[in-house]
């Protein structure tokens, strides 16, 4: 595989870079960065600035509002968000949803929502785990019962992340208990987060953050035309979701910045002349390469044929663990002051005015141990990769 970028890719990325520099506001660049959270209206200001060039939807083709680039470009698009401290336009609305309705939507569902996903005019959210059904996600049990022209939605999901800003959100239902396989039976929805019966609980993280929610859905009336596809057949639909998903968590931009604070935390403390630690930065930036590698060939292979690549499991579980090593190696590097999340308990929300640079590495090694769960966990990943990719497991 040619790790060269040519010419054209080369003016491609100082283009995405220059435009970065004179559009992104200050404060929202600040504020990445640091690792502080973004106000709703940062998000979705910087995500309409992205629409006004088609760069809000990365992997739309032309015909739905996208640019149409292919794989290095959407790569180098990306990248250059995560290394200059720019947001990603948001992954449930462009990432996940809009390439589940692009393929398997109809046509007065695509002119619905894929405008609207596009400029975040609607901010959509993901129901899939349960409080019994995460890792084995096949296993969820929220029902849809199907009463004329309408579902009617019982159940509680979780980890529901930012569903309290969200407008919209994509479910999995089960809509055929007697199924014989627990795979079949579940049905794709699409509900209006502000549907009578919906109703939220903040779940507060370890930094301090209202990220995540449980849900409740009680008798919640869903138009059968917000069915995304068959009844039934919604296990199809998510596994083409998550087969984007978990290339999108790769990030390895955003590990990079990680390991460009480790170096100049280092570098300010010594740490960086002592060969035991020089050695590990060494071993996770060769790791990070290879994640790269990877993503770059998956990448390739969707952008021709549009279908999921059971690779994705490797490239989630093996970009996850060099982000969590990255991690924890800025903890490493920041020493005493990496400590300082102690000072804060759920709820309070941290300042965002002084620079705190301990703060900053803790925030980052505590959030990044969720991405072991979502997307599907580390040892579903693993589970995959021996069955699809090495054929193992299989009686």
């Amino acid at each position: 595989m040619d790790l060269e970028f040519s010419n054209e890719e080369k003016a491609f990325r100082l283009e995405v870079r220059e435009f970065i520099d004179a559009r992104l506001p200050a404060e929202t660049r600040r504020k990445v960065i640091g690792d502080r959270p973004l106000a709703k209206a940062e998000i979705v200001e910087w995500q309409r600035m992205l629409n006004e060039r088609r760069w809000a939807t990365p992997s739309w083709p032309k015909e739905y509002g996208g640019p149409g680039w292919n794989a290095v470009e959407k790569y180098i698009f990306l990248d250059e968000l995560h290394q200059s401290g720019a947001p990603e336009p948001l992954s449930f609305n462009v990432a996940m949803l809009g390439p589940v309705l692009i393929k398997y939507g109809t046509e007065k569902q695509k002119r619905r929502f894929l405008p609207r996903l596009a400029k975040l005019d609607d901010w959509w959210c993901q129901g899939f785990s349960e409080p019994g059904a995460g890792s084995d996600l096949a296993s969820l049990t929220t029902q849809a019962r199907r009463e004329g022209e309408h579902y009617i939605v019982n159940g509680q999901k979780i980890w529901q992340g930012m569903g309290h800003w969200a407008d919209w959100g994509f479910f999995l239902v089960r809509t055929d208990p007697q199924a014989p396989k627990k795979q079949a039976g579940i049905t794709f929805l699409l509900i209006d987060m502000k549907s009578p019966g919906v109703s939220l609980s903040p779940i507060w993280t370890i930094d301090g953050r209202h990220e995540v929610n449980s849900v409740f859905l009680d008798d919640v009336k869903v138009p059968i035309e917000n069915r995304v596809g068959e009844e039934n057949q919604g296990w199809t639909y998510a596994k083409y979701l998550l087969s984007n998903e978990r290339t999108n968590i790769a990030r390895v931009g955003l590990t990079r910045r990680i390991l460009g604070k480790t170096r100049r935390a280092a570098t300010t403390n010594g740490l960086l002349e002592t060969p035991l630690f020089k050695a590990k930065l060494a071993r996770i930036e060769i790791m990070l390469d290879a994640v790269e590698m990877l993503q770059l060939q998956i990448l390739a292979g969707q952008m021709r044929s549009n279908e999921a690549d059971p690779r994705s499991s490797l490239l989630k579980l093996k970009s996850v663990e060099v982000r969590q090593a990255a991690s924890e190696l800025l903890m490493e590097a920041s020493g005493n002051q990496g400590l300082s999340m102690t000072s804060f308990e759920a709820g309070q929300r941290p300042p965002v005015d002084e620079g705190d640079e301990g703060w900053s590495a803790s925030a980052v090694c505590f959030n990044s141990r969720g991405a072991s769960i979502y997307g599907g966990s580390n040892e579903v990943q693993r589970n995959i990769v021996a069955q699809t990719l090495l054929d193992l497991g299989r009686g």
